[in-house]
């Protein structure tokens, strides 16, 4: 019963919701601005790397998931793509792969401000209609609890 609930949900949310320039911006940013804040708060690096590990890991599976659902739009699919791409570089930059040097301890607080502020300029080149955007943040706290 539960589960018909959920996608009666989700169908609704497709068939009345208006696309909207839902940007990099909003919930994401506030998402990763409490993912900077329990980095901030963590004692040790291994901790703070963890954090912002998992946190990679919670969105790229929420957009995975999204971007596999049928009744996604191309553009959609084109935001979440830049989106993705933007966040694998900073999880590049975290583990120091793919030609980045990785984060020293130090900067790791840093490090989680910065992730935050560029969602804040994401908005500048990912558009994701809100539908999808919701959708994308149901399933991040789904898959964070």
């Amino acid at each position: 019963m539960a589960a018909r609930t959920v996608i009666g949900s989700i169908v609704l949310m497709f068939v009345l919701a208006l696309p909207a320039d839902a940007g990099g911006a909003g919930p994401i940013q506030k998402y990763f601005s409490g993912i900077a804040h329990k980095v901030k708060a963590a004692d040790n690096p291994s901790m703070k790397r963890a954090i912002l590990n998992e946190s990679f890991h919670s969105v790229f599976t929420a957009l995975d998931m999204v971007h596999s659902l049928p009744l996604i739009s191309k553009a959609d699919r084109v935001g979440m793509e830049r989106f993705k791409a933007a966040l694998q570089e900073k999880q590049d930059e975290l583990a120091g792969s793919n030609g980045y040097v990785r984060v020293s301890d130090e900067q790791l607080n840093a490090f989680s401000d910065y992730i935050v502020q560029d969602m804040e300029q994401a908005a500048e080149f990912v558009t994701i209609s809100l539908v999808t955007l919701l959708l994308i943040l149901i399933l991040i706290v789904l898959l964070v609890r």
